[in-house]
């Protein structure tokens, strides 16, 4: 699995699906959404050639893992979607995952900082 962020293709896959899982419980808590909106959002926010093919997989374990939840609503523009909303758990490993990147961005800051 390999992202562009930037210019720059970043490969390596666990340290990304990480990355992207907490990244999707954030861009679900501020609003249920549905798969292709998620992408929309990721690239949006400089994830340059993320994809469907992605980003599912990782609701898909998102949802087993029970962080999410999901539900079937009527489109505007046609069939039904499949929304996605952040459980209470959800909520709890958001938190955790926002102290935790906080704690590795500082760390990895001050080696290229110093």
């Amino acid at each position: 699995m390999h992202y562009k962020v930037g210019e720059k293709v970043a490969n390596n896959t666990q340290v990304l699906k990480g990355l992207l899982e907490g990244c999707i419980l954030k861009i679900i808590k501020d609003d249920e959404t549905y798969g292709y909106e998620i992408c929309e959002k990721l690239v949006k926010y400089g994830f340059k050639d993320i994809s469907e093919g992605s980003v599912y997989p990782l609701l898909i374990r998102l949802q087993k893992k029970k962080l999410l939840s999901s539900v079937m609503k009527k489109s505007p523009l046609g069939p039904m979607r499949k929304y996605y909303y952040i459980t209470e758990e959800g909520n709890k490993e958001l938190k955790d995952f926002i102290v935790l990147w906080s704690e590795i961005k500082k760390n990895i800051d001050n080696v290229l900082e110093g």
